[in-house]
């Protein structure tokens, strides 16, 4: 369904996105992830036909996002972050004004705004200016409106973002809806709805694609991390995690006087006899001492760990 292959795009001598190349078969879920200023909104951009590109190939269901923009359009329905949405315009006026422009026929106009208002649940504030909604809701006419013409393929940049958990869990409802009868590229900065919601996912790092592939696949390889639980100051746990250099840690003081450490990038086959070790050596108590399934948050700091210092 998107096909890419070695996108660049540079703003001067700026590299915002270097060689990028990755695909997505039909129906398949597929996170978009990546730190601020990867390239994630203008990769989107540039598939949507909003932006062009200094070099590269890019094509949406065999069509050339290039060549034929307006065949693209037709092929996918897009949400980008901070959808600037009409704040004078009633819900139900907007959808109808969204339906023209897509050329939806008159009959199957009516038909297709009162599903996807049902569908998005926004029915009940049809006739609401959008400048008096909650953002929660400005986000779900978003949806409804990327939906209208039964798109092939959907693009929502950052759909959950400023969402309160209520909220969250509805468009995570939504999106599992909608796997399977279209394919759909989500970016998001939250890991853990990437993780519950997607099938596959791209890691973009500064411009460049950092790992592509199935969700499973990519979590095989991650590390394990380590978790420790000991008995001792915050400040003086924090400072003896950073010297085991055991990769990441993470400490949280307990309420019963414990402090939780996670090793993330603790690769070290010895790292629990390590930890056990210098406790011991200290004469703190040690209550936990387990490895734990790596998570996709794991996972996307094993692969940009040591590359923040540029490249």
């Amino acid at each position: 369904m998107i096909e890419v292959q070695h996108l660049t795009k540079r703003y001067g001598q700026h590299v915002a996105l270097d060689a990028v190349s990755f695909s997505v078969r039909h129906g398949e879920v597929v996170g978009f992830l990546g730190p601020n200023g990867a390239g994630k909104s203008t990769t989107m951009r540039i598939l949507t036909t909003f932006m062009a590109a200094t070099s590269g190939m890019a094509r949406i269901g065999g069509d050339c996002v290039f060549e034929n923009p307006m065949r693209v359009r037709k092929r996918l329905g897009y949400m980008p972050e901070n959808n600037p949405l009409p704040p004078d315009l009633r819900v139900g006026d907007y959808l109808k004004f969204r339906a023209q422009l897509k050329r939806l026929a008159n009959g199957e106009s009516a038909r297709r705004i009162a599903e996807v208002m049902e569908q998005c649940g926004v029915a009940d504030v049809a006739g609401r200016f959008i400048g008096q909604l909650s953002r929660g809701y400005r986000q779900r006419v978003g949806m409804a409106d990327a939906l209208l013409a039964k798109p092939e393929l959907i693009v929502l940049d950052e759909p959950t973002a400023g969402l309160d958990p209520n909220q969250v869990r509805s468009v995570r409802k939504l999106i599992r809806e909608l796997a399977g009868s279209h394919t759909m590229l989500i970016s998001s900065h939250i890991l853990s709805e990437i993780e519950m919601t997607c099938d596959r996912i791209v890691i973009l790092h500064k411009g460049r694609l950092l790992a592509s592939g199935a969700l499973d696949e990519l979590m095989a390889k991650a590390t394990p991390a380590v978790v420790a639980e000991v008995r001792a100051p915050l400040d003086d746990a924090k400072e003896w995690a950073a010297q085991l250099a055991l990769g990441q840690a993470e400490c949280a003081a307990q309420q019963d006087g414990y402090v939780r450490c996670r090793f993330v990038n603790a690769s070290n086959t010895g790292a629990r006899k390590k930890i056990f070790a210098s406790a011991n050596e200290r004469g703190w108590p040690l209550r936990e001492l387990t490895r734990q399934a790596p998570s996709l948050e794991d996972l996307f700091v094993n692969l940009t760990h040591g590359k923040e210092g540029g490249e």
